[in-house]
């Protein structure tokens, strides 16, 4: 008997999953990607010989799909995982104080970090820990937790916006795509819960210690055809028909197929899935990377405090800086305020607050410079959206979704897009075990016109 074949439409770290998921389970797979590179959304580029990241992606310690992910790719050495978290935050002047974890169980860990904290005055870090256990109470199952927003949550704690910019928007603004008072408190709740209250080492930080290119692409590449998995690249697939994959004046059939591209494309590929496009809304990101003729910091990343600098990542290694410059990566998410603003008006600005945040970048040349824009980065992570995030199994017989904007219980992140390729593997391999006898004549009558 044939082996049943899977077609994957998207190769980014869902189609990717999806198609490890499939293949280790003995599918036929085949993955079409338009782009000449997998990775999708995550990908690096080269500019006088230097390699640029699109975006500043970050995973944490309690991502485990990802970093099960890493593993069958082979390729956790190529990232930076803490052995434990700290996280420096910079205001104006060079002002340093680190959110560090100790040694205590959740959620208690950062119990002694916070009290030293200086950048929150101590009537506002003694609210913390009760602001943590209300959280922490929190049920993640609740649909009412979607109808409010994080902000409104936290005033109803007596959280003042002073606050929530010094602490808790550090983290909900990167994970969400939006800060507190936009952000859906479903979202910002599984982000918290997961994260700082219910493993001790589970908000460890990591991030690639090599281009995206190569991280998501040339090494996912070699895994898939290792495993047996067909990669088409430079393939536009122009419309999905029941099982049918339509890529240029061809027509291939296929038992089942995965559909793990953006949403407003699965809208269009699969028009009978009803994907709400516009009911996700987006949510766009801005990076500015700036290279600057000597080192100007020797933090490996910060969070800016009172600055539009979000955060900051030294990418010196993999960009390919001569020794003695420093590539500063600047992540700003919910970027509405930036995604129109020139090349020369963003480095200007940042390499302005940079030196407001780093003394020795005062005095530094700036080299080079590099802007990316991902205008619809993410999906909006909004009050009222969990409605509009569908599951892997479609009304299409046959046709299954991924994505990071898909139901997964996760905001828009490379975990959640890896949980939601593993899911519609798993989705597409149960119906295919369920007898069908209207599938099983269609394999009989495979063509390719």
């Amino acid at each position: 008997m044939s082996r049943p074949r899977l077609a994957v439409v998207g190769g980014g770290l869902a189609g990717i999953s999806a198609a490890l998921a499939a293949a280790d389970r003995g599918m036929e797979v085949t993955v079409f990607e338009r782009r000449r590179t997998l990775g999708g959304r995550t990908w690096s580029f080269e500019r006088g010989g230097l390699s640029f990241d699109n975006g500043q992606h970050v995973f944490m310690r309690c991502c485990t799909r990802y970093l099960a992910l890493l593993d069958r790719i082979d390729a956790r050495h190529l990232v930076h995982l803490q052995d434990r978290l700290d996280v420096p935050v910079v205001a104006p002047g060079g002002k340093v104080h680190h959110l560090r974890r100790g040694r205590l169980p959740a959620p208690l860990q950062l119990g002694l970090s916070l009290a030293r904290y200086g950048h929150l005055p101590a009537h506002e870090r003694a609210r913390v820990g009760r602001v943590a256990l209300a959280l922490r109470r929190l049920e993640l199952g609740d649909p009412a937790l979607d109808d409010r927003t994080f902000g409104d949550w936290l005033h109803g704690e007596g959280v003042g916006s002073d606050a929530t910019e010094a602490l808790w928007d550090l983290i909900c603004r990167p994970t969400v795509n939006l800060p507190a008072s936009e952000a859906s408190l479903a979202l910002a709740a599984k982000v918290f819960k997961t994260g700082l209250l219910e493993r001790n080492d589970a908000a460890d930080i990591g991030w690639a210690a090599v281009p995206l290119g190569r991280l998501h692409g040339e090494v996912p590449a070699a895994a898939l055809h290792a495993a047996g998995v067909d990669v088409r690249l430079d393939a536009k697939v122009e419309a999905i028909d029941g099982s049918t994959v339509c890529v240029g004046d061809g027509r291939v059939a296929y038992d089942a197929v995965v559909v793990a591209v953006t949403p407003d494309v699965a809208a269009r590929l699969v028009p009978r899935a009803g994907v709400d496009a516009d009911g996700l809304g987006s949510s766009p990101i801005v990076n500015v990377h700036v290279v600057y003729d000597r080192i100007v910091t020797d933090l490996p990343f910060a969070a800016g405090l009172h600055t539009p600098v979000e955060y900051v990542f030294d990418r010196s290694d993999s960009s390919g800086v001569p020794p003695g410059q420093q590539c500063l990566a600047i992540s700003l998410s919910a970027a509405e305020r930036w995604i129109g603003r020139s090349v020369g008006d963003l480095t200007e600005r940042f390499a302005a607050e940079l030196a407001r945040l780093f003394p020795a970048a005062a005095s530094a040349q700036v080299v080079d410079s590099v802007v990316t824009r991902e205008h619809r980065a993410t999906f909006r992570g909004g009050p009222g959206r969990a409605v509009h995030r569908p599951g892997p199994v479609t009304s299409e017989p046959g046709v299954f979704l991924a994505g990071d904007w898909t139901d997964t219980g996760w905001p828009a992140t490379m975990e959640g897009a890896v949980r939601s390729g593993e899911a519609a593997a798993d989705a597409a391999v149960s119906h295919l075990a369920a007898p069908s006898p209207t599938r099983d004549r269609a394999a009989d009558t495979r063509a390719i016109a």
